[in-house]
């Protein structure tokens, strides 16, 4: 008799509130408007996302030089500098901000410490977008704190003037270290720990780790330049487990399921739930399962879309 594989599968998982109100930010507009849609950077760090939205007339850009002057676009989820902002507006731009809202918060704590005179420690991976934008927000006043280490070692203007903020997708435990190294480095330092990451990380972080004890193998279903998805398989992993992220279904290799007598199978914030099902549909080829959902929390958060998008 073939043994039964267990897939257990976290939530929450897959889309948070941010990322459905990017993407239907871009939809509405197309709706609205027609093709072509402009957007500056992937609307969410998921190529099924952007893919989809290119089927439908949206046209991703890197800088807003590649779009018309005049025409109609996008910032994505994890946010613009000011600069970018004001390029649009002295280009004539018709822009639509998708930032998520708790993105957004980060901004405006990094002007509110820079405008009262602070250092403003940013605790983030360089070259991340959200860390960009947010880096755009006080430039002058604005450093990197990348690890620990650097932590150790960041010099400031003022060391009795000094707030630490951190971009929304990273490892809770990451950022209490890094937070634990720069209270010591300044001891009047101003910060909330790692209240800045969004309750969607953490709670997918949270899922992951409730049963992660019990996985042989942990897959995550997300893009290679998605943070919170691969914040995900290095929590799985630090718990010894083996963990894979994949793309979709087509990533998943078949010697992984060799000897896995249990499976977990989740998402990052910016993947669809249908490739998570996708992935647990390839699991089933493989033999007899039982699916077995594994909830930690609720999430009930909704955001509101631009006004000028509200109603039908």
């Amino acid at each position: 008799m073939t043994a039964v594989r267990r897939v257990l599968l976290p939530s929450p998982r897959s889309f948070c509130a941010g990322v459905e109100r990017a993407i239907e930010i871009v939809e509405r507009l197309l709706e609205r408007h027609g093709p072509p849609v402009y957007v500056r950077n992937q609307i969410v760090h998921n190529a099924h996302v952007v893919a989809d939205l290119e089927s439908r007339g949206a046209v991703f850009v890197g800088e807003l030089d590649e779009v018309p002057e005049h025409a109609l676009v996008v910032f994505s989820a994890h946010g613009v500098a000011p600069a970018v902002e004001a390029e649009a507006a002295r280009r004539g731009l018709d822009a639509v901000d998708a930032t998520c809202p708790l993105v957004a918060k980060v901004h405006a704590e990094a002007k509110r410490a820079a405008d009262a005179g602070d250092t403003v420690l940013l605790i983030g991976h360089e070259g991340h977008e959200e860390v960009v934008g947010t880096m755009g927000v006080a430039p002058g006043r604005t450093v990197l704190v990348p690890s620990a280490a650097a932590a150790a070692s960041v010099r400031v203007e003022d060391e009795e003037r000094v707030t630490y903020l951190s971009q929304t997708t990273l490892s809770v435990a990451e950022v209490e270290d890094i937070a634990a190294a720069l209270r010591q480095r300044f001891p009047h330092v101003r910060g909330q720990g790692a209240e800045d990451i969004c309750y969607a990380t953490s709670n997918r972080q949270a899922a992951v780790a409730a049963v992660v004890g019990e996985a042989d193998l942990v897959l995550v279903v997300g893009s290679a330049n998605s943070s919170n998805s691969n914040r995900l398989v290095e929590l799985a992993a630090a718990n010894g487990v083996a963990a894979h992220l994949v793309e979709d279904a087509a990533a998943v290799d078949p010697s992984w399921l060799e000897g896995a007598a249990v499976v977990a199978v989740t998402a990052g914030a910016s993947a669809p739930p249908r490739l998570v099902d996708e992935v647990v549909a390839v699991i089933a080829a493989a033999g007899p399962i039982e699916v077995v959902e594994r909830p930690v929390a609720e999430e009930t958060q909704e955001f509101l879309l631009p006004q000028r998008l509200r109603g039908s």
